[in-house]
């Protein structure tokens, strides 16, 4: 019995982080995310324009492409009430992840990956999609090692 309650709490310490209220420990990148949210609330296309102007290197026709996407599934989407985080992923201290779940009366989560090659935090990746329990289902999976 006791092996069994070690082996659970190993596998709730090893889970990472699942709080959705946590913020980042880098007052940089948590003032970015906060600031894109900040933006998106009134214009989402603002917000992408902001978030890419971390990163010279995306063309802009994809930065365009992307701001119709996003534009067209908020407004499918309804009214837009919030984000809450989902999870974070710490790669390296220069690779982290982050998914939001982006409320609107349908859901819709963000995910994005930040790289700080040298001293600033860009955006390296950015997708969003309405597979909410895709990520929810992933994590409720347990795994076991023989």
């Amino acid at each position: 019995m006791k092996y069994i309650i070690a082996s659970f709490l190993l596998v709730l310490i090893s889970c990472g982080n699942t709080n959705p209220q946590e913020k980042t420990e880098d007052p940089n990148l948590q003032k970015l995310m906060d600031t894109f949210f900040e933006k998106y609330k009134t214009n989402p296309g603002e917000a992408v324009d902001f978030i890419f102007g971390t990163n010279t290197d995306i063309a802009p026709e994809q930065v365009k492409e992307l701001k119709e996407k996003l534009s067209t599934i908020s407004v499918l989407a309804g009214k837009f009430y919030g984000q809450e985080q989902i999870t974070s992923q710490k790669a390296t201290s220069s690779l982290v992840y982050f998914s939001f779940l982006v409320k609107h009366d349908k859901p819709i989560r963000f995910i994005f990956m930040f790289y700080k090659p040298k001293d600033k935090w860009k955006i390296y990746k950015f997708k969003f999609d309405d597979q909410v329990d895709a990520e929810l289902e992933e994590s409720g999976k347990v795994y076991f090692i023989k």
